[in-house]
């Protein structure tokens, strides 16, 4: 492991092709994406290979930040991969890559961020990507039985 990727993964109760399509529908992923406080107001996404996405992670205190990239891999319900640009931070894009695994349980969502500018960035995200992990779960367990 690079000191600037992370991996981290969370199992979900419901179906692999539930939670693909709860990561990947515009509908549903504003219906639970952000780590807490954040909600997502705005999801844009054109999913295929060369198509773009669009996040808006809304804070408490009104301020958006926006998160897009590109699809660089669309493997229905399996794997996805795609670049991760901020508009707050001003270094290049990373690259994030979720894949998601059949578990006795229902889904292991596993998720692997790579090429952060450097270990703050990357330890900032650890902790978001916890929060949307725990907020996908729960929002499988009221929505997707």
């Amino acid at each position: 492991m690079q000191p600037t990727e992370l991996f981290v993964s969370q199992v979900v109760k419901a179906e692999r092709r539930k939670v693909f399509a709860a990561w990947t529908n515009p509908e549903l992923v504003r219906q639970w994406w952000g780590p807490p406080p954040f909600t997502c107001p705005v999801a844009e996404i054109d999913l295929r290979v060369g198509g773009s996405y669009r996040l808006a992670n809304l804070g408490p205190d009104g301020q958006i930040i926006w998160i897009s990239g590109t699809f660089t891999r669309v493997e229905v319900p399996d794997a996805l991969s795609y670049t991760w640009m901020l508009d707050t931070h001003s270094s290049g894009p990373s690259l994030l890559h979720v894949n998601f695994f059949d578990h006795p349980d229902g889904t292991e969502v596993r998720i692997h961020h790579e090429r952060f500018a450097d270990v703050t960035v990357r330890d900032e995200h650890a902790l978001g990507w916890q929060g949307c992990l725990g907020k996908i779960a729960l929002f499988a367990a009221a929505n997707m039985r």
